[in-house]
Order: C-alpha cells, then sequence, then structure tokens
C-alpha cells in the first residue's frame, strides 16, 4: 500500500473510531490476522554521538630529491594514479655523467685492490697497503651507490595508488632538492578524528567502542576497527582527540567530509522497537498499539537507532502490544469496521 492508499486508511479508521462500538465482539490479539509484538525492556549499550572527520591514513607530499628540470608530469590534480607509476621525471645529464664518473673510478679502484690483494697473499705488499686499497675500492663502491641513487630521484614514482590533490610545478620548471613536487591521498585506508570532551575520554577509554554512522541515523553503521584516545588534552578546548580506524573497504566516505559517530559509555535498559514497526508522516513517527478490541495510532518520541531497532523515548511502556505490520494493522482495522456497518 502506497502513500496516498496508506493516509485514505489512516482517515477512515479516525471517521469509524469516532462511531459507535460494534455490538459483536473483536477478536484477541492472539486472534488477529497480523502479528503483534510486545514492548519488552531489555539491557543495551549506552551511547553517545559526536562529529569526525574523514581522514586519509596515507597522504604525502613528494618532494625532490635531485636537482633538474621537470621533464615529464603525466598526472594533474584529480587523476587517478596507479601503485608504482611515473608521475613526475626530471632531466637526469647530470646524474648520467657522475654514474659514468663514479663507475669509472670503481673500476679503476677495484682493479688496483685485486692486485695489491694479489700482491699481498704472496708477501709482496704490505698489510697498510692492502688495507689502503680496499679503503679505495669500499669508497669508489659507496661512491657509485650514491650516483645511482641520485639517478634514480630523476623519476618520481607513486608510492600507494590513489588521487593527485596538489602540484606545485611545471613542466619545464627547474627544481632543487627539499622542493615541493606533488601532493596525493589514497582513499584505500581511512580514518576518522574525532574532539570528545575529557568528562567523557575515560568512558571510551574503557569501552573502546564506536560506529560510525553512515548515513547519520544509524540505519547504517560500522564498527571501527581501533579506537584510539590521545594521551593528552588540548590545554585551550581542554578536549581529546580519538581516532577511529576503518575497515579497509569501499564505504562511500571521502576525506574532508564529517560523519557521526556513536561511542558507547555504558549500559542502560531501553525500549526497542522493530523500525518495520514504525509509521512516519512528516516528522511525526508512531505505531498502531493494540489494546483489546482497538486498533490505535500512537505517537512516539524516538532515540537512537541500533541496526534495525530504534530506541522509544516516550509513548510506550513495557507490556503493551504494538502491530509488527503498520499498514496490515490499518488495513485491517478499517475493513473490520466497514463490515460491522449496516
Amino acid at each position: 500500500m502506497g502513500p496516498p492508499a496508506l493516509a485514505a486508511a489512516l482517515a477512515l479508521l479516525a471517521t469509524l473510531s469516532a462511531a459507535p462500538a460494534p455490538a459483536q465482539q473483536a477478536p484477541s490479539a492472539a486472534a488477529l490476522p497480523f502479528a503483534t509484538l510486545e514492548v519488552t525492556p531489555v539491557t543495551a549499550r549506552r551511547e553517545q554521538i559526536w562529529d569526525g572527520v574523514v581522514e586519509a591514513v596515507h597522504e604525502a607530499t613528494m618532494s625532490a630529491q635531485t636537482a633538474g628540470r621537470v621533464l615529464e608530469l603525466p598526472y594533474d590534480v584529480n587523476d587517478y594514479v596507479p601503485k608504482g607509476a611515473l608521475i613526475l621525471r626530471l632531466t637526469d645529464v647530470e646524474q648520467q655523467a657522475a654514474v659514468h664518473q663514479a663507475e669509472a673510478a670503481y673500476e679503476e679502484a677495484r682493479a688496483n685492490f685485486s692486485r695489491i690483494e694479489t700482491l699481498f697473499s704472496h708477501g709482496t705488499a704490505s698489510k697498510a697497503a692492502f688495507d689502503a686499497a680496499r679503503a679505495r675500492r669500499d669508497t669508489a663502491q659507496a661512491a657509485l651507490r650514491t650516483a645511482q641513487q641520485q639517478l634514480d630521484y630523476t623519476a618520481v614514482m607513486a608510492p600507494y595508488a590513489g588521487y593527485v590533490t596538489k602540484r606545485f610545478v611545471q613542466v619545464g620548471e627547474e627544481v632543487q632538492p627539499g622542493q615541493p613536487l606533488i601532493t596525493g591521498i589514497s582513499l584505500d585506508a581511512l580514518r576518522v578524528s574525532v574532539r570528545i570532551p575529557q568528562t567523557a575520554a575515560a568512558a571510551i577509554r574503557r569501552y573502546a567502542t564506536a560506529d560510525i554512522l553512515l548515513d547519520g541515523t544509524g540505519a547504517r553503521r560500522v564498527a571501527a576497527t581501533k579506537v584510539v584516545v590521545f594521551p593528552y588534552a588540548d590545554p585551550e578546548t581542554h578536549s581529546f582527540t580519538v581516532r577511529l580506524e576503518l575497515p579497509q573497504r569501499d564505504l562511500g566516505l571521502f576525506p574532508g567530509e564529517t560523519v557521526k559517530c556513536a561511542f558507547e559509555i555504558g549500559e542502560a535498559t531501553r525500549l526497542l522497537i522493530p523500525v518495520s514497526a514504525l509509521v512516519q508522516r512528516s516528522e511525526v513517527s508512531g505505531v498502531y498499539v493494540v489494546q483489546g478490541r482497538e486498533v490505535a495510532l500512537r505517537q512516539l518520541r524516538l532515540g537512537h537507532r541500533l541496526d534495525d531497532k530504534v530506541e522509544v523515548l516516550a509513548g510506550l511502556s513495557a507490556g503493551e502490544l504494538i502491530a509488527a505490520d503498520p499498514v496490515a494493522a490499518v488495513t485491517y482495522a478499517a475493513e473490520a469496521r466497514a463490515k460491522s456497518q449496516p
């Protein structure tokens, strides 16, 4: 039954409820052709909700490790970059020359050491000459590694898959070591940072349990894999920072946006009812209460939603019966009243 039909049925039920009750006995709740639920208090976790900010675990600015002119810059801001892809290339004329020079010096030092080693093994070279030749070879080898590393620095590779958020240089620009080149973030690993008052810090440390409300209401929740309360407070606001680590799967979240985070701070006795039993009329929520021969709509004040259930703060008492299917309840009541009319 769609909203127009439900509204019509509600109107009919309201009209018929004002009429005199029929002489015949209505069936008991147990005989009603729709399921009913008894409202029963349950022990559930008590929560407090604060807003948090989504952050990328991997966010880095790549800086130049060698000097050169920007030769290639394949990706622009907002482009997706695979892990290991080339994100910037510098000219390498000086670095190539340095490698060739270091290779020649190393080959000379290695050959000299080999010759001195042979002489030393035959007793015709001193231990001091042997040690000096070995030191020159090792020094030349280290210089070759440094030159090769400087050459490698002319090609900057993506350390992880992600998106470019900033570009600090352009093709043709000269850069120096330490100069920022490009910034990127990964969406594969996210976390949420939340500021909480110091009065709540002890309980949050104790229970270390929190859910991120993906839709803001609690209908779609994801549990944080880890809750970390920073061991110090902000001296100005006296608030603590809490970091919630998220599972590595697509949650539809993006760095920089705000989300509501529900923290467990204890336990409480609550009245919980299925969300499917609710009737929503504009901003008003209610349920159909079964009382003997009557089925009446009653307005509720609701609290937090926990998966497929919602907390009732006011409007129901323990032991009362409600219709599990509100559409079936109003339809049955309207039809029963219509049949009783002459």
